[in-house]
């Protein structure tokens, strides 16, 4: 048997060649081919011919690094912000917003028929922001030192070091960004020492400000390593005075080495333990670990293209699996006769209760569990869901839940997700369960990064059971 000839890549580490750039990828790198050898290179866009720099070699592909253009394309712009090349927080500030949202078009696309095998639904243009910027109501910043004084500022890619001259984030709140450079200054004058990771010493971690869409209230909180906020009361005072606005100023406790952000332990310092903020007509109560969406415009425009593929009758019954907090399975509960809501964590459970009760709904039910595990014990008590509505985590449902989403025999299913690859893998599933994907809207809740939101409707065109 003759051994398999091995393939060698047409270039090496650190060779600089020239390439047109074809493609992007998912995350938004632009592949140049080197005698149809893959370069993936960051900012780099379609059509622009560039200098690239070998970074590193794979057997199938590479990467590169853009060392001069030498074709610019009519899509690129210049970044609004001056660390943007260093923090890889946003991946796609060289690029027009237009741009932007055709890329995540074609990922979706792309995603749903070379995994997905979907290739006769509907897929619509992405649904995108008129201001694309300052959208991000939570801000976590690192606190650190330099040359003897505080600075704050995200991490540098790849990296723990802070990036030193951050004053602003363009895609956050500017109230929480005005804070933050606020407590900085603060921080300093009154020699509050930053925590060091490296030797496991000193107090302030993170900053964290939470700042509500609608009502504008704030939250601060102080993540320190040690139990005592020194000159607490100092800090409690100067924020208040500076920034009405502030409603909640949190001191959580986090002593363990860790990436971890928060610890377990929190203590409200001052007002109360949470703000209130509202998507189109429903409050909800935010609390210092509450997960909440961090784009709370583009999440109505994602909410409501959710109720409205479910296509609800005052007489239907839904399941919302992954309820988390309950944002959905309200929105739901408007229309639909009765909601039952089921989501792993206890504390979100909790808190969809809370938010309920806190808008007068009534005919929602959460249940805490796994939703593979809860859903057929439901079946067995008679629950027949007209609709499954379904908003995983990045890596998608598990197999078995989505068995029996098929099992429970649902007349519609609506898949809201975060990640185009998990997502085409799982309606390829359902399909297979007797569902048809009909229509895919991508709605675009990070501007500025590679991430895409889709909401998707599903119809069942057979009974599993009657084709056997």
């Amino acid at each position: 048997m003759m051994a398999k000839k091995k393939v060698k890549a047409p270039v090496q580490k650190n060779e600089e060649v020239t390439a047109v750039c074809e493609d992007f990828t998912h995350e938004g790198l632009g592949v140049a081919k080197v005698d149809g050898y893959p370069l993936f290179t960051p900012y780099l866009i379609p059509g622009e011919k560039a200098k690239i720099k070998v970074v590193k070699v794979n057997k199938q592909y590479g990467y590169g690094k853009l060392l001069e253009l030498l074709d610019r394309s009519d899509d690129r712009v210049e970044p609004p912000c001056n660390v943007f090349y260093r923090c890889g927080g946003c991946q796609l500030q060289h690029l027009t917003y237009d741009a932007q949202l055709e890329m995540k078009y074609h990922v979706v696309k792309n995603n749903l028929e070379k995994i997905g095998k979907i290739t006769d639904a509907t897929i619509h243009p992405v649904l995108g922001m008129e201001e694309p910027w300052r959208y991000r109501n939570k801000i976590q910043i690192p606190v650190g030192e330099k040359d003897g004084r505080i600075i704050t500022g995200f991490y540098q890619e790849r990296s723990h070091n802070i990036i030193p001259d951050m004053d602003t984030c363009h895609i956050q709140n500017k109230y929480g960004d005005e804070i933050i450079n606020f407590l900085r200054d603060v921080l300093n004058e009154l020699k509050i020492p930053a925590y060091d990771e490296a030797v496991h010493q000193g107090v302030i971690r993170h900053i964290i400000t939470r700042t509500a869409y609608e009502t504008e209230e704030t939250m601060v909180i102080f993540v320190t390593r040690t139990k005592r906020l020194p000159h607490k009361n100092e800090l409690i005072r100067r924020l208040t005075e500076k920034f009405p606005k502030v409603k909640s100023i949190v001191h959580n406790i986090n002593p363990l080495r860790t990436n971890v952000i928060m610890g377990d332990e929190s203590k409200t310092i001052y007002g109360d333990d949470h703000i209130i903020d509202s998507i189109g007509d429903i409050k909800f109560k935010i609390s210092p670990k509450s997960f909440f969406q961090v784009n709370p415009e583009q999440t109505k425009v994602l909410y409501e293209k959710a109720v409205e593929y479910a296509r609800l009758k005052d007489t239907d019954v839904v399941i919302d699996a992954y309820c988390g907090i309950g944002s959905i399975s309200m929105f739901l509960a408007k229309k639909a006769k009765q909601v039952y809501g089921v989501e792993i964590v206890d504390e979100a459970v909790e808190a969809a209760k809370e938010n309920a009760q806190l808008n007068g709904i009534e005919n929602v039910e959460f249940v805490a569990g796994k939703a593979e595990e809860v859903m057929p014990k439901w079946k067995e008590e008679g629950i027949k869901p007209n609709v499954i509505v379904v908003d995983p985590p990045r890596k998608g449902c598990d197999e078995s839940l989505l068995q029996t989403m098929i099992a429970m025999e649902p007349e519609r299913i609506v898949y809201v997700s975060c990640n185009p690859a998990t997502l085409a893998r799982d309606l390829r599933i359902l399909e297979e369960g007797g569902y048809k994907t009909k229509e895919v809207q991508p709605v675009d809740m990070f501007p500025q990064t590679y991430h895409v939101e889709c909401v998707v409707l599903m119809s069942r065109v057979w009974n599993r059971r009657n084709a056997m």
